[in-house]
């Protein structure tokens, strides 16, 4: 299947520059459209958060200036996004099922962020969000997690610089759950087209399921040949070993599944898919 529509919401942080970038970039290799998307703050959400011994003239100016800023942000962000689309030379189109050249179209809404972008990542192959900002605690990032637990659909985190490539030499994390075998099959459009293959798994990541080699075995029946790589955790952390070993393949793309354990836990106890989504350098597809 190939990768038609991409769906990016952009939150004017630090990194949107980068995601952008990379939504482009997979635009170009898959002839897609990417549909660009700003959420705005209601306003009228500023009200229940003002507190009590307000005036209602005080909350009125503060649901003013909320709106002021608000659009002055929007306003920042449409700019950004007309910029990158013109010195990249897309077209800026709306989605049309006869075009096949990369375009792209921008929209700002108002409503809650985590509530649209799953509704819309649900009519899109593929959802780019912007990797978590330094220091950025990843369980602040209200689109990605919409997407994970929310959408039915891939999400490719952006690494916070442009890469060099997507898609090229990828990297499998497998441990045999449910959610990787839907990694897998997210990225098997990529997979066949790669240039080289290859499955990483580890004694401490592997869970009760399938092991590499049977998925080896399943993928060669698509046509793509992957060799077999296993890693170690490094420092006692699993992630930190698996991003060594995709480092090591000189990988640009990192398929995995996402929160094998409850998000709870995983937020307070840490685990692969949080060490992944703060430390990864390079782009990461992840499916729930």
């Amino acid at each position: 299947m190939a990768i038609r529509k991409l769906l990016l919401p952009l939150t004017g942080s630090g990194v949107g520059e980068a995601a952008l970038g990379t939504a482009l970039m997979v635009a170009r290799i898959w002839g897609s459209h990417v549909s660009a998307l700003h959420v705005r703050v209601d306003s009228r959400d500023v009200a229940p958060l003002a507190g009590e011994g307000l005036s209602g003239a005080m909350i009125e100016e503060m649901m003013s200036s909320s709106e002021r800023e608000s659009a002055a942000r929007a306003g920042s962000i449409h700019a950004m996004f007309n910029r990158f689309v013109a010195e990249h030379g897309i077209e800026a189109a709306d989605p049309h099922p006869e075009h096949r050249g990369p375009t792209a179209s921008f929209a700002s809404v108002i409503g809650r962020e985590e509530d649209l972008v799953a509704q819309q990542a649900r009519i899109a192959d593929l959802t780019v969000v912007p990797h978590p900002d330094n220091g950025e605690d990843v369980s602040s990032s209200d689109a990605l997690h919409a997407v994970l637990f929310d959408s039915g659909r891939p999400v490719l985190i952006a690494p916070r610089r442009l890469p060099a490539s997507i898609g090229q030499r990828i990297c499998i994390a497998w441990n045999g759950t449910a959610e990787s075998a839907a990694a897998v099959l997210a990225a098997l459009p990529w997979l066949q087209r790669a240039a080289a293959v290859r499955i990483l798994s580890a004694a401490e990541y592997q869970r009760r399921g399938p092991e590499a080699p049977e998925l080896a075995a399943y993928l060669a029946l698509h046509g793509v040949h992957a060799d077999l790589a296993t890693f170690r955790p490094h420092d006692r952390e699993v992630g930190a070993g698996m991003l060594l070993a995709a480092r090591a393949f000189d990988a640009d793309l990192l398929a995995m599944g996402a929160y094998s354990h409850s998000r709870l836990r995983q937020l307070i106890l840490g685990g692969v898919t949080r060490h992944v989504l703060e430390h990864a350098d390079l782009p990461v597809m992840m499916c729930r």
